[in-house]
């Protein structure tokens, strides 16, 4: 009921009527390693579906960072879950949040926003500022539902990831979601010429 509520304030930063399930939290943290002690970052943490995944695949391991702009779900999720560190600000400003915690790379990023919901150069550069984080062996993942898969802002979103890794593999669908969805799977990020990394 918050996640509908917070919908209806404003739809188009949540965009969904309600958070993604068990399921699809399980297919999008995928690419968190089991082993080491990897820097995470989660975009659009929303009620914390996709954090409880990441904090078990973690298990006290790493950094895991997790960037949301609604401010009533960034309080809930500071309180549900103090080992993240809770950061209220848009996705746009990760350059800048991960400089002032002393970091200048990610290994994974993780992605609930919403990104159909976006304009144009707000997903620009919300991926530009994933594709600066990411250490070159990095990985992305995101979301997408099914039945907007062909809907003209996912297939912009989706020839955007290609141009920009390496590697884009989709997921089977997870039909345990309301609605159905699919996972996107970026590896290597690419810079352009003169860019670090």
């Amino acid at each position: 009921m918050a996640f509908f509520l917070e919908f209806v304030r404003d739809p188009l930063t949540v965009g969904a009527v309600a958070p993604s399930s068990p399921a699809l939290a399980r297919v999008a943290t995928a690419a968190v390693p089991r082993t080491g002690s990897p820097v995470v970052v989660e975009l659009g943490p929303g009620t914390g579906s996709f954090t409880e995944a990441i904090q078990r695949r973690l298990a006290g391991r790493g950094r895991h960072i997790a960037v949301e702009v609604n401010p009533r779900f960034a309080q809930r999720l500071a309180a549900l879950y103090p080992a993240v560190d809770v950061v209220q600000a848009d996705a746009t400003d990760l350059v800048t949040e991960l400089a002032q915690r002393g970091l200048r790379q990610t290994d994974v990023v993780v992605s609930g926003l919403p990104w159909a919901a976006f304009a144009e150069n707000h997903q620009r550069d919300v991926l530009s500022a994933v594709v600066a984080t990411l250490s070159p062996q990095g990985a992305f993942t995101t979301f997408a539902y099914v039945h907007a898969r062909w809907a003209p802002p996912a297939r912009r979103l989706l020839r955007s990831l290609q141009s920009q890794f390496e590697e884009v593999v989709v997921s089977r669908t997870v039909w345990a979601n309301l609605p159905p969805a699919l996972v996107y799977y970026c590896r290597r990020p690419l810079r352009p010429a003169g860019g670090g990394g």
